[in-house]
Parts: C-alpha cells; structure tokens; sequence
C-alpha cells in the first residue's frame, strides 16, 4: 500500500517526543521528564464549570470562532495582560488547542514553494505543517552561547526573496528561553523591512519567571503582521480539553477560519466553557501552579549542574536543556542509554532541529520527589560516563 501514501506524508518524520514516551510506557519505575505536560489536574471549579454546562445541555456545536463570551473575555485579558488589541468578532478563532491553531494559520499564509523560516530548536510540529502546506522550512539556529534567543544575524543570513514568514516560540519548548523587548526589536526590523509574516507560539506566556511576558506583536510596527498563537494547556493544566486561540488582523483572520470552518467546524464546547472559567476565576490557582514550576526549575538546574550537565537556567516554560557533551555521548544515545540504564525518559535534543544537538529535554512538571529521584539517576549515569564519584541517594526529607 505504500505507493497510495502521499509524498507529504511519507516525507514528515514521526514525532521523536512520542518514540521515547512510547518506549517509556513498557517499562516499569521509569520516570518520565519527557512529555511536556503538567502534573497537576486541571483545577476542580474549571472542571465544575464545564460539567454544570454539560448537566443543563450544553453539547452542541458553537460559532465557528469560538462562543461570544469566550473570545469577549479573551480580548479583555489579552489587553489587560499583555497590552494586545484584539477585536473578538473578526481578529480571534478558538482552535481545537494551540496546534491547530499553527496548522491553520501556516496554510492561511503560505503557498507552494514559499520559505518560512523556522527557530529553532523548536516544537516538532513547526516544519512539518510547513511542509503539509507545501511550503519549505528554513531553520534559524539559535545557540546556546546566546541563551537559546533568536539572533537577528543568524535571522537575517537565512532571508531570500522566497521567504514569507518567520515561525518563533518564546518561551521556548525545549529551552525554556525567553526574548525580552529589546530582543525582539531585531526580529520585528527584519520582518517589516523584508514584508514577512510573524507566527508567534507564545502558550508559555504565562510561564515566564524573569518578569512579564512581552507579546510579539507589540513590538515595533509587528501589530500588523503578527498572527498571536496560545492557549489553555500548559498555564491551566488542560492539556486535554484542547482549547487555544489565534489572533491575527482580519485578512490572515478570516483565511484561517475558512481553513477552519472546513477541517474542525469549531473547538469543542465543553472545553470552551472549561477555558472561561479559567479566564474568570482560575488566576489563582493558576499562580499557585507557576509559583511551584519555579521551585522545581531552582532544584532541578541546581541538580544537573552539580552533576556535571551544563544547564543555562530557564527563564520561561517548564523545561531545562542540559548539554551531555561532558559525557561524551551524543544527544540520542545519551537519551537511549539514561533511559534503559536508569529508567529516566528524557527527549534528545536533536529531535527538535539545528541548535539542539548535543542537548537533552527534561520537563520538570513532576512532583518535587521525582525530579530528586532522577537527578539521582542521572548523576549515577554521568558518573560511569565521565568516571566521577557516583551521587549518594536523596533523602526524602531533601524534597
């Protein structure tokens, strides 16, 4: 049957995240730093909110953008937040998630044969909807010697008449790097002196422990051409109701809802009443979480440092990108060994494009005691690579 499998999808690589959470699940006491994903349950009045409404009938289908409530609350809090300026009746769609809300917005934008240029190490899925689009990924490396920030040089050297977007995540998955204001003003130069599209993933927006989050798309002149990507997943803990939004002037807008009209007709309703209720009255809860991913990311850098990873401290998301080099390994045999060795599931760096390799993802959204565990783990592994004194077993009482 292979020859009735389309060229595009025989092309785009399986999901290098998933092989190794896949491979994790058949075996047992593993712990798993490698889906990035929060411990926590969705908080309980969120959930409530979303049953009540399925008690009183509440399981039809909504607007194509999203119910008017939602996308009203969302505007207020995007400008309170972020200072961003969104007209919830022709700037705002709520998507199945923060990834179709990608997909839709690359297909609304490119066609076939246009570059987009894509920063990375990034989220697997960037250069493969680029592909699905018919579109060509161009990586940007952005390095560990500039704290994983996208540098507006190594931007500029990959820009060609060809190019018609820029594909960017601050905070950054897998890095965990933030671009503050002034770093952005470089990037916002180049795409308004060159007429490019922006498509800024900001969902780890609220995640950011440095100070606020500067939103993309009021930097400069970017209001214009900047599609503003997030959602309810990571800061709220509903990764599954798989509820985002995208905001966007109107022309890239309405493109994108046609798209979306047609592939996904609109998000699910339980999960939109789940997300305004977030917005309403989940801020708490919300902060208690941050509050706790703080403290984990403190002790866990903290640890992979005194093992002997080098591991720039994160300032967003909820992930450290310790480099392996002094084990002498690379990323992917590295991640392989840790995990059949040590039972620790980490993801190879590699699998999320140029600027990784020689790295490894660790979410640090488990419970204290298991990041204690596997830094244990971890320490007993680069001792046997490096020769090191092996670690001693954490206390319970540490964590």
């Amino acid at each position: 049957m292979r020859d009735y499998i389309s060229r595009k999808a025989r092309e785009i690589p399986p999901s290098g995240i998933r092989r190794f959470f896949d491979l994790a699940l058949t075996m047992e006491e593993v712990i798993s730093l490698g889906v990035g994903e929060p411990d926590f349950s969705t908080p309980w009045n969120i959930c409530e909110a979303s049953i009540y409404s399925i008690e009183q009938g509440g399981t039809s289908y909504t607007p194509n953008r999203g119910i008017q409530p939602l996308r009203e609350a969302l505007s207020s809090w995007l400008r309170d937040h972020y200072s961003l300026s969104y007209d919830p009746d022709t700037e705002m769609i709520i998507t199945t998630g923060v990834s179709e809300g990608l997909d839709i917005a690359i297909r609304a934008v490119v066609d076939p044969g246009d570059e987009v240029l894509v920063a990375e190490p990034c989220y697997v899925s960037y250069s493969p909807c680029v592909m699905l689009a018919g579109g060509i990924p161009v990586p940007v490396p952005c390095v560990e010697r500039d704290n994983f920030r996208l540098n507006p040089d190594r931007l500029m050297e990959k820009v060609t008449p060809k190019t018609k977007a820029l594909v960017i995540n601050f905070p950054n998955n897998p890095t965990g790097a933030v671009m503050g204001r002034e770093d952005l003003r470089g990037v916002a130069d180049i795409v308004c002196d060159h007429d490019l599209v922006l498509i800024s993933d900001e969902v780890y927006s609220e995640l950011t422990y440095g100070g606020t989050h500067v939103a993309a798309a009021t930097v400069g002149d970017l209001a214009s051409r900047t599609v503003t990507l997030n959602g309810f997943s990571k800061a709220y803990a509903m990764t599954g109701w798989r509820i985002g939004y995208l905001c966007a002037p109107r022309e890239i807008c309405d493109a994108a809802l046609k798209i979306h009209q047609y592939v996904m007709l609109c998000a699910p309703v339980m999960g939109q009443v789940a997300a305004l209720e977030g917005i309403r009255r989940g801020e708490e809860e919300k902060d208690r979480m941050v509050r706790e991913y703080r403290v984990r990311r403190n002790l866990f850098v903290e640890g992979l440092n005194r093992a002997g990873l080098k591991c720039h401290r994160p300032e967003g998301a909820f992930y450290a990108f310790p480099s392996v080099a002094a084990t002498g390994l690379s990323d992917q045999e590295f991640a392989e060994r840790l995990l059949l060795e040590e039972h620790v599931a980490v993801v190879p760096g590699s699998v999320f494009g140029c600027g990784g390799e020689g790295h490894v993802r660790c979410a640090y959204a488990v419970s204290r005691e298991n990041l204690a565990l596997a830094l244990h783990r971890i320490e007993n592994f680069v001792s046997r690579c490096t020769g090191a004194p092996a670690a001693v077993a954490p206390s319970r009482e540490r964590v």
